[in-house]
């Protein structure tokens, strides 16, 4: 199992991943860090957290806004077969799994 170092808040920490997805999970890091940052801007530093949980809420507000258009090309025209919307459905709730489990583990750190 591979080690990554990541930064969010200012703060370091390392993560566990599956070998070869470290650089993933530095892009994960950065996505989630940028949330946390805006939500300084906006609020001020509440607490860790405080702010991760609201990072996550952002993620997962734009995650449902990804499931509404899919359902929506779903309903509209079909330029995608039942089964690619299946493959996209699945690939979003992989990416809201793999993103709660790094929210797990930032909160375990």
């Amino acid at each position: 199992m591979a080690q990554v170092d990541i930064s969010i808040n200012g703060k370091s920490y390392r993560i566990a991943c599956e070998d070869g997805q470290e650089k993933r999970l530095g892009e994960l890091a950065q996505m989630v860090d940028a949330h946390v940052a805006d939500m300084v801007e906006q609020v001020g530093q509440v607490g860790d957290t405080r702010l991760l949980v609201m990072a996550s809420l952002l993620v997962a507000d734009e995650l449902m806004d990804l499931r509404d258009a899919a359902n929506e090309v779903d309903e509209g025209d079909e330029e995608f077969s039942p089964n690619e919307l299946e493959d996209m459905s699945l690939a979003i709730e992989g990416l809201a799994e793999r993103i709660e489990r790094i929210a797990g583990r930032l909160e375990g750190a």
